[in-house]
């Protein structure tokens, strides 16, 4: 991207993203309009005249990696080295106030309903105008000509498709910080995949707040809308180009006798269900505002497994929720080891302020919180063990990321039931490839979430 002569010393900036891949895309789209701007990339925080922390606000250990890191990047003031701290993204938006006062560190604070304006801010700012607080209502929806700089390897891209959540689950303050459900229109998602496939992407990875949501808000709006989840993945399937199609964040009633048929049938659809279930027993998925039974719970995941039985499934549990009695807990525990998820993450419940569930009776301690927490993540590390135990001697298509962290002597990449950032990875210990190719591996090692395997040639 080519935009005005930059000064190498006075419009460098460095940005630090904090919580979820849509908050990444948020600072893919601060970056591109920076650098649009005139604005050079620095990768080392120490060479920056400007450092924005884009944060997380969603549960209380983000919140507290997001101070965390404010104030480690204003020690870097003190030192002289800097001279503007922006704070942005989701917790500046959910504590506005509180984080205007508490921090004086900071020079700008910028919601998440005014980033996209990053770069008049800024010009602003080395102005001389004495504005530090950039607040507006989260409405901001990215559009086809938003400048976006893809952060993550080249071959691999997060396609955002709405923000904000219609639903209200008791322990969530996602719509008290994005707001309610808005969607992109489906023609404005497949041009933006296109083009990303075309730069060299060949992993598509979509996500939302829930996907099963996409397009509910259009079509309300309009009879003629065409948008839904069933309709965006064919025409991402028949029309962007991607090898690889992973959806991220499905609700489980979205797992449609429709929807499954159609990731069966479509080779480059990932076989792979990432649907948080939170709980199993009824009256805790209840509190919670959870809108599916146990019951129908466990007819979805049937479906999936009766149809693809080759399929992924990831989830994730929330131990200790207001009222969570031992009895409650015993019942998901025996669910997560009869069920035999192939992914499970496991947070013990953070009590946010505002939502509901920070006003219902029975909080459980801390203690308990975290002993639950251990047991469930205990057994599904048992059940993990023995699923990847099984893919030895097994050949699977492997996407190269490129030398191993661990180690210079390996390569590391993930097969297609691997998502990044949040799975397991396959180290390849024999064989050349380059970083993006997909190429065939025969695994023969495994680990609790791990895999080792040699490239296969026949």
């Amino acid at each position: 991207m080519t935009g005005p002569k930059a000064d190498p010393k006075t419009n460098r900036v460095h940005i630090v993203s904090l919580g979820c891949p849509k908050n990444l895309v948020d600072s893919e789209i601060m970056l591109g309009s920076l650098l649009k701007d005139g604005y050079v990339l620095s990768e080392d925080p120490t060479d920056a005249e400007t450092i924005i922390v884009n944060t997380c606000g969603f549960i209380g250990d983000a919140k507290k990696e997001s101070i965390e890191k404010i104030l480690e990047m204003a020690d870097l003031k003190q030192e002289g080295r800097l001279n503007r701290l922006v704070v942005a993204g989701c917790l500046t938006q959910r504590y506005k106030d509180e984080l205007v006062e508490g921090l004086p560190e900071a020079d700008l604070f910028v919601g998440s309903g005014e980033f996209q304006n990053i770069a008049k801010i800024l010009k602003d700012s080395r102005a001389g105008r004495a504005e530090k607080r950039f607040f507006n209502l989260p409405t901001y929806l990215q559009e086809s000509a938003s400048p976006r700089i893809n952060s993550q390897p080249r071959h691999r891209a997060y396609l955002k498709i709405s923000e904000g959540c219609k639903k209200r689950c008791a322990f969530c303050a996602i719509p008290m910080i994005r707001g309610n459900l808005q969607s992109r229109t489906q023609a404005a998602i497949v041009s933006e995949a296109k083009l990303l496939v075309a730069g060299g992407v060949k992993e598509l990875i979509v996500i939302s707040h829930d996907f099963t949501d996409f397009g509910w808000d259009l079509r309300q709006r309009s009879d003629e809308a065409q948008e839904s989840p069933i309709n965006l993945l064919r025409a991402l399937s028949d029309e962007s180009g991607a090898e690889w199609i992973r959806v991220l964040y499905m609700y489980p009633d979205g797992a449609t006798p429709e929807l499954i048929q159609l990731m069966k049938e479509r080779d480059n659809l990932v076989k792979y269900f990432d649907m948080p279930l939170q709980h199993i027993n009824n009256d805790v998925l209840k509190r919670m505002n959870r809108r599916m039974t146990r019951q129908q719970i466990e007819e979805a995941l049937d479906r999936i497994r009766q149809e693809i039985p080759e399929a992924t499934i990831r989830t994730q549990f929330i131990v200790g929720f207001p009222g969570e009695t031992e009895a409650e807990f015993e019942e998901l525990l025996e669910f997560v080891k009869s069920q035999e998820f192939d992914r499970v993450g496991c947070f013990a419940f953070s009590n946010e302020e505002n939502t509901k569930a920070d006003q219902l009776p029975n909080q459980v301690d801390e203690a308990t919180k975290q002993k639950r927490a251990e047991r469930l993540m205990k057994a599904q590390r048992e059940i993990s063990r023995r699923k990847h135990k099984a893919f030895v001697g097994k050949v699977v298509p492997v996407l190269v990321e490129g030398v191993s962290q661990e180690t210079d002597l390996l390569l590391e990449g993930r097969h297609s039931q691997q998502a990044p950032e949040i799975d397991g990875v396959t180290y390849i210990s024999s064989g050349e490839a380059k970083v993006g190719d997909i190429v065939p591996v025969k695994i023969t090692d495994s680990h609790d979430y791990d895999l080792v395997g040699e490239i296969w040639r026949e």
